[in-house]
């Protein structure tokens, strides 16, 4: 895989959140001096990568200066971050990736935002994304080779993050919308439990769905961000890995697997077993037959409810994905979503048994490398069940594909257990990586 380091102009905006409040700790650097070095790695290469819906240097230069004239109020203070533009920014505009919002100015952050600028972050710009983080692809290019797609749909957030115009970036995920960019452009994407993060003033298209995600460069960065966020102390260290239980789960999607990602999750069980840990298959239960049908009808329904305004007085504005989507879910009955409301219930259920014997389950966190054009839908498979289980997942940038681009590791764990999710992953990655 290409060192990305070695295009364009680089300084401090290589270093990890954990090394820049190291310095900024020590008055080794200012704010202003980070945030520079991003801008100047912006404009070097955001007309290839083209990762911004929204960017202004000078506000972004005046929050950092405003940070270095005060007392630092965290360990991220100072720091730099990307917001996926369907988040609310009162002193920016949100278009949530529609011509239809060209130029909204929200009169309030959403609670994530409000949350970063307490913790005294430089909110940098607006990390571009699809139309209402629909699969439909915005242009964004995988600054690992810009003939492949960065994945859908915080696509400007991993592809920011990945070619190090910003060491941290907001992003969400309704199918697979952080795992499968962060994979794709080789970081480190964590998706929350449904509740892991604060969803508070977020447009929720699929309230039941729509869930909160965060990109960096390593695992011990999303640690310290999702801390400061979620107003708690960093997880200790986990266990010894010759402690862990650990299942390997191929779900019944296994023969979408590419090569690449069947050789990433063996290689990750062989490894993990020879360094002590105690790997087992997992089979997915019985009551898992028709997830995926059941998702399509959660989705489509919550869709519909959510877009009716949209529907009714834009339709022609919106792409065809959505149309199609909307449609669909005008022949889904009453009964059909409560069904698949229920059905959801029980693989809930059926997988909080299966954590009783595994303390994480590894599987793939895509199914394959990233897809060799920037205009296709990604296969979303290996997601979106996890999604709807409202599990905590963690991909990690551990393999590389035939054409040397970026293949992750998916590590996933039960409903509510974010902080310990992230310590094992961070357990994970240093075993392999």
């Amino acid at each position: 895989m290409p060192d990305l380091r070695d295009k364009g102009p680089g300084g401090l905006n290589l270093l990890t959140v954990a090394e820049l409040s190291a310095q900024l700790e020590q008055k080794q650097t200012t704010s202003v001096a980070i945030v520079q070095a991003c801008l100047d790695r912006i404009k070097s290469r955001e007309p290839d990568i083209r990762a911004w819906a929204y960017l202004d240097p000078e506000a972004a230069l005046a929050q950092a200066r405003a940070c270095d004239e005060q007392p630092r109020r965290s360990p991220l203070h100072g720091i730099p971050i990307g917001i996926k533009d369907i988040f609310d920014t009162f002193d920016m505009p949100t278009s949530y990736g529609s011509a239809i919002y060209k130029d909204f100015r929200p009169t309030m952050d959403t609670a994530l935002v409000a949350l970063m600028r307490r913790a005294g972050m430089v909110i940098i710009g607006k990390c571009r994304t699809t139309e209402f983080a629909s699969p439909v692809p915005a242009g964004v290019r995988n600054p690992h080779d810009f003939n492949r797609s960065p994945g859908v749909s915080s696509s400007g957030s991993a592809a920011a993050v990945a070619d190090f115009m910003i060491p941290l970036a907001l992003g969400s995920q309704t199918g697979g919308s952080t795992i499968l960019p962060a994979a794709f452009c080789g970081v480190v994407g964590y998706k929350s439990s449904l509740t892991g993060l604060d969803r508070g003033g977020v447009r929720h298209l699929r309230p039941t769905l729509d869930t909160m995600g965060l990109f960096a460069r390593s695992v011990t960065d999303v640690i310290t961000l999702r801390a400061e966020l979620c107003g708690a102390v960093p997880p200790a260290p986990a266990a010894d890995i010759r402690t862990l239980r650990i299942g390997v789960c191929r779900t019944a999607n296994w023969d979408q697997a590419q090569p690449e990602t069947v050789q990433a999750l063996e290689s990750a069980a062989r490894d993990l077993a020879a360094a002590g840990a105690k790997i087992e298959d997992i089979e997915m239960p019985a009551s898992f037959a028709g997830i995926h049908e059941s998702f399509n009808a959660v989705s489509s329904v919550e869709g519909l409810r959510a877009m009716a305004i949209e529907a009714r007085d834009h339709w022609d504005s919106l792409n065809y994905w959505i149309k199609n989507s909307l449609t669909a879910a005008k022949t889904i009955s009453r009964t059909q979503f409560d069904k698949a409301q229920l059905h959801v219930v029980q693989c809930q259920h059926a997988m909080a048994g299966i954590f009783r014997n595994f303390d994480i389950i590894i599987t793939p966190s895509t199914a394959g490398e990233a897809i060799a054009d920037v205009v296709s839908i990604s296969n979303s498979a290996f997601n979106r069940t996890w999604t709807l289980l409202h599990v905590p997942c963690v991909t990690i940038p551990t393999y590389q594909g035939p054409n040397g681009m970026p293949v992750g590791l998916q590590i996933v764990g039960p409903i509510g257990s974010d902080d310990r999710t992230l310590a094992l992953a961070q357990r994970i990655a240093a075993t392999l990586m």
